[in-house]
């Protein structure tokens, strides 16, 4: 069984366009677990628009906060396979069907992406490729805690990887750093060379990237990036500490 967690918050430019991407590749058995943080749009009725009873919408919810949000409908996902996806983003007919081959043999596995402005062009054909100029990122701790490559709606993994995650600390940058972060230490992750998906970027994101490239401006001053470092470091070793704990007792 497959659940794919979607934050939503005033997102109803897109969030049929995504939704329906996503369907199409679910099972009758599959869920959509759906968290919605009180828009104050039309996103609501779109999603109820649907009236598939594979969606399960969570209404009434006052985070704040995308991470926390995401991290309300992971808690209600029931399936054995867990994917992420934003609000905002379009699906490719083969990402379920790809990633679930991939996660045979890998707890987490995370796809690339092309990159896409708010009237669907492509602005970019290989999220690898302009973020980090090679075709996939490495599995190294330390050169991946320098350089973020945990993009959150590229991830999915199993149940296993979830309940390791959870809860999430209170002070992590975002939801995606701390999972990828937990699965690189904990666990087989994998990224895969194919664009799977099409990744959103236009003024009204509800996530945003710690680091961006070179040729992008970043408002997240030095001081901020080693901080959310030093945090994810600390949250990293209580977790193993308190996982070492768990095994000897």
């Amino acid at each position: 069984m497959i659940s794919v967690c979607i934050p939503t918050y005033n997102g109803e430019r897109f969030i049929y366009k995504q939704i329906n991407s996503i369907l199409l590749q679910l099972s009758q058995e599959d869920e959509i677990i759906i968290s919605d943080d009180s828009s104050t749009d039309k996103t609501i009725n779109i999603i109820k628009s649907f009236l598939d009873k594979r969606i399960h919408l969570l209404t009434n919810n006052t985070f704040k906060n995308p991470t926390f949000n995401l991290e309300n409908a992971l808690n209600h996902a029931k399936g054995d396979y867990i994917f992420l996806a934003d609000q905002d983003d379009i699906w490719k007919g083969n990402k379920v069907a790809i990633l679930l081959k991939h996660l045979a043999n890998n707890d987490l596995v995370l796809s690339n992406c092309n990159i896409i402005d708010e009237n669907d062009k492509v602005i970019h054909d290989n999220y690898y490729q302009y973020y980090f100029q090679k075709n996939k990122p490495q599995l190294s701790f330390f050169k991946n805690l320098y350089k973020n490559p945990f993009l959150g709606c590229a991830m999915a993994f199993n149940r296993k990887v979830m309940d390791c995650a959870l809860p999430f600390p209170k002070k992590i940058a975002m939801h995606d750093i701390w999972i990828g972060n937990v699965s690189l230490l904990n666990y087989k992750i994998q990224f895969i060379e194919e664009t799977l998906f099409s990744w959103r970027r236009h003024n009204n994101n509800l996530t945003f990237s710690i680091d961006l490239p070179d040729n992008e401006l970043s408002n997240n001053s030095l001081y901020y990036k080693i901080k959310y470092r030093l945090v994810i470091l600390y949250y990293l070793f209580r977790n193993l500490v308190f996982k070492q704990y768990l095994v000897k007792h």
